[in-house]
């Protein structure tokens, strides 16, 4: 396993490619935040290892929307898209 960093801007559906956003528009939801990424994750059987909703992503740092440490075996976009069906 490995663990693996998950920030809400990677499933705003508000936000560009360039802006944060690293799934699809069709798979993005209108203002994610941690408490939903944590249900959706514990509800698609990845283990939660940690939140922290002080953290922000560094791009975003102004943001202050949080994140989730994930354990996951499989690659990074696995996990997102994984995510994202269950949100």
């Amino acid at each position: 396993m490995a663990l693996r960093t998950i920030y809400p801007c990677y499933f705003d559906v508000s936000l560009t490619r360039k802006e944060g956003r690293r799934v699809a528009k069709s798979e993005a939801v209108p203002q994610p935040n941690l408490s939903r990424l944590a249900r959706a994750a514990k509800s698609a059987g990845i283990t939660v290892a940690e939140e922290d909703a002080s953290k922000s992503h560094p791009a975003r740092w102004f943001a202050r929307e949080g994140r989730l440490v994930v354990d996951f075996a499989g690659s990074k976009e696995e996990l997102l898209h994984k995510i994202a069906s269950a949100l």
